[in-house]
């Protein structure tokens, strides 16, 4: 097998597992709850939260579901609210719990996204029955460049604007921030989780350091709620929190490589468990080995 080919295969394999696991677990029945005017937020059914704004002459659609069955539903709710058609789609990123449900929708909408979401997404269509993401890949591609504290996109939806913000590599190297300044309500992907250390992908580019420093940015931003893919509406206090736990591991981590510990004296003194390997599962590194390759730069 080449080596695009085990790129290809461990990334749709990560991106499954990490869904699939909770689908494994039972589906939650759909839910969608009005944030603020109207910017909502969709949990249930099978992959991420997603969510939509109702403008005055369209809907915004803010990633998809794991499947194209959880989309449908959706957007049946959507409908239940507004005869407004759906025109855009915006991606955080580009796991699977988040774009595999794309072809719910009809093909030729706007789909945008960070560039590195849309090369991700390519390489993933060349996987075995993933091909028709080849016919929902980004079309509206920001520009972002380095990362600035300024937004990357300004998207007009009739008399609102919607603002894409990229503060660098973090979850993966094309997170995007969808941030509504009218509702002061901002969406973030998987920049987030609750009740857990965060999940970074290395294979996607994502780094620790590169997660503290998004999320001191994130903090910037006049923003409350805080939306994420997996969890309930955030506050900046939830936001913080998160910091310092990631800050304390990072900091905790670099004295011990100072030190000379090596990745297993650390586990160990963190307490990690390593779950037993399993054929065709692909092994999700734990925050602690996260940092310790990006302190020793061993990628």
């Amino acid at each position: 097998m080449s080596k695009a080919h085990r790129w290809i295969s461990a990334l749709w394999i990560a991106t499954f597992l990490f869904t699939g696991t909770a689908l494994c677990q039972g589906q939650q029945p759909l839910a969608v709850q009005k944030i603020k005017g109207n910017v909502y937020m969709v949990k249930g059914g099978s992959g991420a939260n997603t969510g939509f704004f109702v403008g005055d002459n369209e809907v915004v659609v803010i990633d998809a579901k794991m499947t194209a069955d959880s989309q449908k539903q959706v957007i049946q709710e959507i409908k239940n609210l507004t005869s407004k058609p759906i025109t855009k789609i915006i991606l955080t990123h580009s796991d699977g719990d988040h774009v595999n449900g794309l072809n719910a929708f009809p093909v030729g909408l706007k789909i945008y996204s960070h560039p590195q979401t849309k090369k991700d997404m390519e390489d993933a269509a060349q996987a075995p029955n993933m091909e028709y993401l080849r016919e929902y890949l980004p079309n509206e591609i920001c520009s972002p460049g380095a990362p600035s504290k300024m937004p990357v996109m300004t998207i007009p939806v009739g008399n609102e604007k919607i603002e894409l913000y990229f503060f660098g590599p973090a979850h993966t190297s094309g997170d995007l921030i969808v941030y509504f300044p009218a509702e002061k309500v901002a969406f973030v992907g998987d920049l987030v989780f609750t009740g857990r250390d965060p999940l970074i992908h290395r294979f996607k580019g994502g780094t620790s350091s590169g997660l503290v420093e998004t999320l001191q940015s994130m903090l910037r931003l006049d923003a409350d709620p805080y939306l994420s893919g997996h969890s309930d509406p955030l506050s900046k206090q939830d936001i913080q929190s998160a910091l310092a736990s990631i800050t304390e591991k990072r900091d905790k981590v670099k004295t011990m490589v100072a030190e000379g510990k090596s990745l297993e004296e650390i586990k160990k003194a963190f307490g990690v468990v390593e779950a037993p390997a399993q054929p065709g599962r692909m092994r999700f590194m734990s925050l602690v080995e996260v940092i310790f390759l990006d302190l020793t730069e061993k990628k």
